[in-house]
């Protein structure tokens, strides 16, 4: 990494989702290795966390020990006096094997990126494609055979491939759409006509569109929450005046008057944060978080809360946590446990 590349590194803000993380674990070791030994500060600047989290890093990193061909390969890392040292590491630097599974999905996940529609270099994904086939052997065969559906609550399974066709053909048609679109935040299917405007891809899962005839405005709606879709025998009519959301900076806009609930997340609960938008991620230390979402809706962070169970907690407002310590009580009574 050059001085420059650190210095970009050391400008972006911390990695705390568990995806983030997972990157930053991989890079870690080689980093050091290249470098013989690095100073702690200096590790933390170029990676743009603090040295506490970075020493968070390196616990979980000392408890890691890599199977390759040899029968037991551990690494030996050191970060005593401040000196971040790594020896017998040399199995890192042999070129990763993918197995059948691994080989398998990711064909399989190639495969349905190559389905959507208006995809920018979708020749060089066939070709990324055709070499993982033609490495893959016995993965390849599997994968082929492999439908990867769209189930959305409430409704019935239709291929992702379908429904991406489905409104293809719609959008080129100038037609107007039905759905039943499963909003979760009210737990319920909702009956929507839609006129199409564009299919997208935004942190890896596809939406459509369009200008909603309920919501009397431009809305989003993910597919694999689409529980029914069929094509109008009328004509889309988008007002002149509607604008396509812009997606660059991602899909959380939180109203200001949607309530901040915080919660604390332990280290089994941290997939909270890389499912929902979050406002702030905290690290906390031995792998646990501290969250902020914003809601128009209280109800369904208390229900999250009840599915956690002891891998998370509301912390505030105090009205949602005695809401959910309420809710709490009132299932345990229904079984006589209260």
């Amino acid at each position: 990494m050059t001085s420059r590349t650190a210095a970009k590194a050391a400008a972006r803000p911390a990695a705390t989702t568990s995806t983030d993380r997972l990157a930053r674990l991989l890079a870690l070791v080689p980093y050091v290795v290249n470098r013989d030994s690095v100073m702690l500060g200096e590790a933390a600047a170029a990676f743009g966390v603090t040295e506490k989290q970075l020493i968070d890093d390196l616990n979980l990193l000392w408890c890691v020990e890599l199977r390759a061909p040899d029968p037991y390969c551990p690494i030996d890392l050191s970060y005593e006096g401040g000196e971040i040292t790594v020896a017998e590491a040399e199995s890192i630097a042999r070129p990763l094997r993918l197995k059948v599974d691994e080989a398998s999905a990711l064909l399989v996940a190639l495969r349905m990126l190559a389905g959507i529609p208006d995809l920018d270099d979708r020749d060089a994904l066939s070709r990324v494609i055709a070499k993982l086939e033609s490495a893959a052997g016995a993965a390849a065969a599997v994968s082929s055979k492999v439908a990867v559906e769209v189930d959305a609550r409430g409704g019935s399974a239709d291929s992702a491939r379908t429904a991406v066709g489905t409104l293809r053909d719609a959008i080129a048609a100038g037609r107007r759409v039905h759905l039943t679109y499963y909003v979760p935040a009210r737990d319920e299917n909702t009956e929507r006509d839609v006129d199409p405007m564009r299919l997208l891809v935004v942190e890896g899962n596809t939406y459509l569109e369009g200008w909603c005839r309920r919501a009397e405005g431009v809305r989003l709606f993910k597919l694999d929450r689409i529980a029914d879709l069929s094509v109008l025998d009328v004509p889309a009519e988008v007002p002149d005046d509607a604008e396509p959301i812009d997606v660059d900076a991602g899909l959380f806009r939180p109203s200001p008057q949607d309530e901040a609930v915080t919660l604390e997340l332990s280290a089994r609960g941290r997939w909270v944060a890389d499912y929902y938008p979050c406002e702030s991620v905290e690290e906390l230390g031995e792998g646990r978080l501290r969250v902020v979402l914003r809601t128009p809706d209280a109800r369904w962070v208390r229900g999250l809360a009840l599915r956690l169970g002891d891998q998370g907690r509301v912390v505030a407002p105090e009205a949602v946590a005695a809401g959910v310590r309420e809710d709490a009580a009132r299932a345990l009574a229904r079984y006589g446990l209260a």
